[in-house]
């Protein structure tokens, strides 16, 4: 059941949400109410992501545009029932209105239940201070959909918020699980790492924080190397060394010490996957805060350096 609302307000939107789950029944087991907070040009991409995530998480989806006409008003579309996981609420703020879209989001989510923001692409320099932000328990921030990937992760590392992660975190899971299981595997004191990323690739600065806060070694980042994401990884000692290269964003050749190279499942994911397997933590990720503190210790260096300060 699709209802379409011109020039409306929180009451009216909450009544349309009431008349549906008259028609179609109430929807059950809703987990949260994500709060997605788009561009018109991102909306489409957006929609879809929430779609997918909702059929493994139940929720209420606050969808928020901001719309082209000069009149202050709001513009809805609620979705419930058959072909709609949960309930998807679509805002489009028009006018003056773009500014107080807090004042409407707030009235519209669950009671009792976790609250997520989720900006697809731009988002506030400290999410955790923006008006919708605050209404969140978590906020998900995506530094690959910014024109600026690596400043904009930057600038998620210098305000960081308890509560706060970024897709860029979720894209770097598997190489942080094979590379973890890797030194469990084959034991050697680590004294030396080096990756390689694509030019603009986010993930790769926040790998080699990771590893920088983990290994307490010199890290080192290339981005000069062929490829897509991150290209490669190199854990290497004094002696040895654990080596993992991806050209193709698919397929990895992994080599270790005493043994031959073998090739490793390690694609690339798409959007969808990526929000739901966020959407499945509640909690705050300590680690996430702790590699992206040891980033920002990072670009303290480099500027101390650049400055011509001991490091």
């Amino acid at each position: 059941m699709i209802v379409k609302l011109s020039t409306t307000n929180a009451a009216e939107v909450q009544q349309a949400i009431a008349n549906a789950r008259h028609h179609v029944g109430a929807s059950s087991g809703l987990v949260f109410t994500l709060v997605v907070v788009a561009e018109l040009a991102e909306y489409d991409r957006a929609m879809e992501a929430c779609m997918e995530a909702g059929r493994e998480h139940p929720s209420r989806i606050l969808l928020l545009t901001n719309g082209r006409a000069r009149a202050d008003r709001m513009d809805a579309e609620v979705q419930a029932g058959e072909g709609a996981p949960g309930e998807i609420i679509a805002l489009k703020f028009h006018g003056v209105l773009q500014k107080h879209r807090e004042s409407v989001v707030l009235p519209l989510l669950l009671p009792d239940l976790p609250v997520i923001v989720w900006w697809p692409g731009r988002s506030p320099k400290a999410p955790g201070l923006d008006p919708i932000g605050r209404l969140g328990t978590r906020r998900i921030t995506d530094a690959m959909g910014d024109p600026n990937p690596i400043g904009a992760l930057e600038v998620r590392a210098r305000n960081y918020c308890p509560g706060d992660t970024d897709l860029t975190w979720t894209r770097i899971t598997r190489w942080r699980g094979l590379l973890a299981a890797a030194l469990d595997a084959y034991p050697m004191e680590v004294s030396r790492v080096a990756v390689s990323a694509a030019p603009e690739n986010a993930a790769g600065t926040l790998l080699a924080a990771w590893l920088a806060d983990r290994l307490d070694v010199p890290v080192s980042v290339d981005r000069d190397i062929p490829g897509v994401g991150i290209t490669g990884v190199v854990l290497g000692s004094v002696d040895d060394e654990i080596r993992v290269t991806r050209t193709d964003g698919n397929l990895a050749t992994f080599s270790a010490p005493g043994l031959p190279q073998r090739l490793v499942a390690l694609p690339r994911r798409d959007l969808n996957t990526l929000l739901a397997e966020e959407l499945r933590r509640m909690d705050d990720d300590p680690i996430y805060a702790e590699a992206m503190a040891a980033l920002v210790r990072r670009l303290d260096k480099a500027a101390d350096r650049g400055r011509g300060r001991p490091a």
